[in-house]
């Protein structure tokens, strides 16, 4: 079934409580970008701003551009980054459908767990690569081919809509070939597994309702949302999700 895509609200703040898997994934994706520190670098899916954050600090002299689709997640940003100046840092709520315009190029995009919402990733790569700068650097990460199986095994047990339903969990061989298609070069894409396991039976609850099944619920009524996530928790062995999880690198062709 192809994807359909409208800028989601989340629960922000429960969002920003949990001990998400994202944070890991987030200071990877950080970890291989070569920055100078005074680039201009799109955050791509800022959400609360826990990876922005990280970002402002290798940019003691650069400047970020947070784009979000939620206004709940931009304003937990906007209250964690308080601190930080117009002159480093930019918030944008934006929909990710449409070709995004920024009043400057950036020499990097970055971008953690936002792609796979959005359904048409040629069109997706074309935006990212028309606002960077030519040679301009792309890091993401984001749900690839069998993410969540375990979990999307339960829904359809269930008789319930899968989350690849509302997401576009691409191959690594697909992503390459859409960027390479988009303008971009020196492209490295890997899909890997990445189990992610909480604490406690409660917490592993609230990462279902917030995260993982959040599309999922957003076709069922209110009323009934807190039994279906018990019903999923119930049928899965253990409080851990398998997430699968494409890693792209790649450069806007100079």
């Amino acid at each position: 079934m192809t994807a359909i895509y409208r800028p989601r609200e989340w629960d922000a703040a429960t969002y920003d409580s949990l001990p998400l898997p994202h944070q890991g994934w987030g200071r990877g994706v950080l970890a291989s970008p070569p920055l100078r520190g005074d680039e201009r670098v799109l955050d791509v899916g800022a959400g609360t701003g826990r990876d922005t954050a990280l970002l402002l600090e290798r940019l003691p002299r650069g400047h970020v551009v947070a784009v979000d689709g939620s206004t709940a997640m931009l304003a937990q940003l906007r209250d964690r980054l308080a601190g930080v100046g117009p002159d480093r840092l930019t918030t944008l709520h934006a929909d990710l459908t449409v070709p995004l315009t920024l009043e400057e190029p950036v020499d990097a995009v970055f971008s953690v767990a936002t792609l796979h919402w959005v359904p048409d990733h040629a069109s997706l790569f074309r935006s990212l690569a028309g606002v960077l700068q030519p040679g301009g650097q792309l890091r993401a990460e984001w749900g690839g081919a069998g993410n969540v199986a375990n979990v999307e095994a339960v829904l359809v047990d269930l008789g319930l809509p899968r989350i690849g339903e509302a997401c576009n969990f691409a191959t690594a061989e697909q992503t390459a070939e859409r960027l390479a298609a988009a303008g971009f070069t020196d492209i490295d894409v890997v899909c890997v597994p990445d189990p992610a396991r909480m604490q406690s039976a409660a917490q592993f609850e609230a990462f279902l309702t917030s995260v993982v099944l959040s599309a999922v619920l957003d076709s069922i009524p209110t009323g009934q949302r807190r039994q279906v996530v018990k019903d999923v928790t119930a049928r899965l062995p253990e409080p851990q999700v398998d997430f699968m999880r494409l890693q792209a690198s790649a450069r806007r062709a100079a």
